[in-house]
């Protein structure tokens, strides 16, 4: 969906200006996104494999949901929404715990040039997933992993990106923390 989003400064600054995200993909203006990762008191992360749809990083195993965050819109209820767009659950703010806010710059082969802040929040998921509701415009299918796989140097096969590991043991060490 090309939404509509608002334009920040490479300091992450409103700059007063909105465009599509297509637009601000193809000019490489930078916005924010939110990234929220579920995880089960057991020590299990949730991960959503990518609609095959998706112009970036088809049928990957990824983050468990994310999304931009629209223009005018608040951080906490993008984070809120996103999630129950793409898995049909319904958070509420107290549940996510910002963890962290990071710069990602990636230009890809097909011209998109992701320029973002992502806002980083963990949440408990605690209710089976079986009950969740998958969004097919954006998610192919959702899983339950050992969150050990945020840390694995092995490349699984299309979980995750090696060249974000440190993201991801940082997304682990935080969840570690809060589950001890």
């Amino acid at each position: 969906m090309d939404e509509l989003i608002d334009i920040l400064t490479p300091d992450g600054k409103p700059t007063g200006k909105t465009a599509l995200k297509s637009e601000a993909h193809k000019n490489g203006w930078f916005h924010a996104t939110v990234h929220i990762w579920l995880f089960t008191a057991d020590k299990k992360i949730l991960l959503q494999k990518r609609a095959l749809t998706k112009k970036v990083f088809p049928g990957l195993w990824d983050i468990s949901v994310a999304g931009h965050i629209g223009a005018g819109e608040e951080i906490l209820t993008s984070a809120k929404r996103e999630v129950f767009e793409e898995i049909g659950l319904k958070l509420d703010e107290k549940d996510l715990m910002k963890i962290g806010t990071r710069i990602h710059q990636v230009k890809h082969e097909n011209g998109i040039q992701d320029n973002e802040f992502h806002h980083v929040f963990i949440a408990e998921l605690k209710v089976p997933i079986s009950t969740l509701t998958i969004q097919k415009e954006e998610v192919d299918d959702i899983k339950l992993f050992d969150l050990s796989v945020l840390k694995s140097t092995k490349n699984l096969e299309n979980v995750l990106l090696p060249r974000f590991h440190e993201y991801y043991c940082m997304v682990c060490d935080k969840i570690i923390s809060y589950l001890n």
